[in-house]
């Protein structure tokens, strides 16, 4: 399949025209604009430092339907400890910027480089994209970061420094997504670990499907609270 060059229109070819690992088109800008419509519309953006813009719309796609959500016995246990406080959208910045600081540590290499964090910083800003943040004390220990539209979040990455720390962040950020009558979250791409809390892998079609459905209803633009 090609790969699409993008205009400078904010118009995505549809996610079927993509290669068999996803890839759908190169080029393009980050703006708030175009990263909604490529949200609404299925696709994400997904490169490294050294690559153009990529945009992807993989299939299958992992999805975590929030009354699929399993927690371990385990962190059920650490819940209960109370060893960290959750906060939404307290700390936005320090969250994507801990997500590609822990990858670069661990030299695993990552997709959230400096443009991507200003971007999503400005859709924080518009009400798009939350965090979710767990403190130890004072201290930021753990968190995750994502986008909101209609009644589907968009899961794009979490860290970790204390064990444990994303762990209860999602697991309260599930919680405020039931309340709020979401009806998935989108996963992206396929981890042992989202599987382990009840992700699976559903059509790409299908998806879509779900996704239309999902942006029928009114997104919950923020600030979010618990």
């Amino acid at each position: 399949m090609p790969v699409f060059l993008l205009s400078e229109t904010h118009r995505f070819p549809h996610p079927r025209l993509a290669s068999k690992e996803g890839l759908l088109a190169v080029g393009g800008d980050l703006s708030p604009e175009r990263l909604l419509k490529a949200y609404r519309s299925g696709i994400f953006p997904w490169f490294s430092e050294d690559e153009p813009i990529l945009w992807w719309s993989p299939d299958p796609r992992l999805v975590l339907f929030p009354k699929e959500f399993k927690i371990a016995r385990s962190l059920k246990k650490v819940i209960k400890r109370s060893q960290f406080h959750i906060t939404m959208d307290q700390d936005f910045r320090g969250v994507i910027t801990e997500c590609a600081q822990i990858r670069m540590e661990k030299e695993e290499g990552t997709w959230i480089v400096a443009d991507m964090i200003e971007a999503y910083c400005r859709m924080h800003q518009a009400g798009y994209a939350h965090s979710v943040e767990a403190w130890e004390g004072d201290v930021l220990a753990g968190g995750l970061y994502g986008v909101s539209l209609g009644r589907c979040f968009f899961g794009e990455s979490m860290f970790t420094r204390v064990s444990n720390a994303s762990k209860v962040a999602f697991v309260r950020l599930v919680g405020f997504l039931k309340s709020h009558a979401f009806q998935m979250i989108d996963c992206q791409v396929t981890t042992k670990h989202l599987l382990s809390l009840g992700a699976r892998e559903i059509p790409r079609d299908w998806f879509l499907k779900l996704l239309a459905r999902a942006l029928e209803e009114p997104s919950l633009q923020g600030p979010w609270k618990l």
